[in-house]
């Protein structure tokens, strides 16, 4: 399987076109109502709600994203062993990546400006700065390639998507969890394989998915404080976000096949562990999950990739032909996403106990 690359990343100029380029399986920037969060009670979990916020207060990851003195010496061992092709993987993970923690640390730090409820603006808070300093810590990566990314550029002019507050919820706590199994699946594999670690910012990935796992159970008790978000006409979105946050996942890793090798990993075998640990964790909070080991999902998910990357050909082929096929494989895609919602779920009974411990 080969990837397609839309930008290829050589020069800071391009790195930063990357991060601000949106299409369907780019990270995004989003806003949302405010006054809406500013209603949000979490008084039915109290208790646990204010041992979280102990916890982050206790900021156990402080001093964690320091590079230490091995750092430049391992980068410049192991990036000189990749292929042309294998590197521009790796930015384009790295860009991808810091787009994403970005996302996160400017939607919460608008949050905490245009709230006054104690509790939510605490939390946005917190959650604004650790993903301020994962997305500084990647982009520290990018400038020893001369690649670093304008933070305030990108924020200045990246395009915003609206979500309705529970959108919010069920979106951030999915991109945390699966954050999370993404980090923990690539640190068991390279903590038992170490010659496969081409690059030094993995070592930090176990208490870095630690943090998106805390991150995470925030939403998950904001969830269940507020039972209505999750029963009734609800489900049907929780079934909509799950499987938008796993076909983009999909898609986008499969675009990235020689990245996932040089690790050890296969992208499908990858994807579906990373799959199955999302789903044992959402059992916290989520009264469904999707059937992801079924044969028919699988086939869907690999046509969405065949379709994606079909697009991205008629895309570049450009005219009327290309706009066409264009708009045939976008018909084709959504029919595909369809079947796949539609396909019969897998009913849950939420664990009596909200918090959980990032034991994988």
């Amino acid at each position: 399987m080969t990837a397609t690359v839309v930008h290829t990343i050589e020069t800071a100029e391009d790195a930063n076109k990357k991060a601000v380029h949106d299409d369907m399986i780019s990270p995004r920037f989003y806003t949302t109502d405010f006054a809406a969060m500013d209603r949000i009670s979490v008084e039915p979990v109290r208790a646990e709600w204010d041992r979280m916020m102990a916890e982050y207060e206790g900021d156990n990851n402080h001093d964690h994203f320091q590079r230490d003195e091995a750092f430049a010496g391992e980068v410049a061992a192991g990036m000189a062993s990749l292929s042309p092709e294998m590197r521009q993987e790796f930015m384009d993970f790295l860009v991808s990546s810091l787009t994403s923690e970005f996302s996160g640390c400017v939607l919460y730090n608008e949050i905490r400006k245009n709230v006054t409820n104690p509790d939510i603006k605490q939390l946005m808070t917190y959650l604004a700065r650790d993903e301020s300093r994962h997305a500084g810590f990647i982009n520290l990566s990018l400038r020893d390639f001369n690649l670093g990314i304008d933070l305030g550029n990108l924020k200045r002019t990246k395009k915003y998507t609206f979500f309705k507050p529970k959108y919010i919820y069920y979106a951030t706590y999915l991109s945390e969890k699966i954050g999370y199994a993404r980090y923990i699946t690539i640190f068991r594999q390279l903590e038992k394989h170490p010659e496969k670690r081409f690059h030094p910012i993995f070592r930090w990935f176990e208490l870095w998915c630690n943090d998106e796992f805390r991150h995470g159970e925030s939403f998950a008790l904001i969830m269940r404080a507020n039972p209505k978000l999750l029963s009734g006409g609800n489900k049907l979105w929780i079934r909509f976000f799950l499987l938008a946050v796993y076909a983009t996942m999909y898609v986008r890793d499969h675009t990235r096949p020689m990245l996932h090798e040089a690790m050890g990993l296969d992208s499908s075998e990858y994807d579906y562990q990373v799959f199955r640990i999302t789903t044992e964790i959402t059992k916290q909070v989520f009264p469904l999950a999707l059937d992801t080991d079924h044969p028919d999902f699988r086939r869907g998910l690999e046509r969405l990739f065949a379709l994606s990357q079909a697009m991205a050909k008629a895309k570049a082929r450009g005219g009327v032909v290309g706009k066409l096929q264009q708009g045939v494989c976008a018909v084709k895609a959504a029919a595909t996403f369809a079947r796949l919602y539609l396909m019969p779920v897998i009913q849950q009974d939420l664990s009596p106990q909200v918090r959980m411990e990032p034991a994988w």
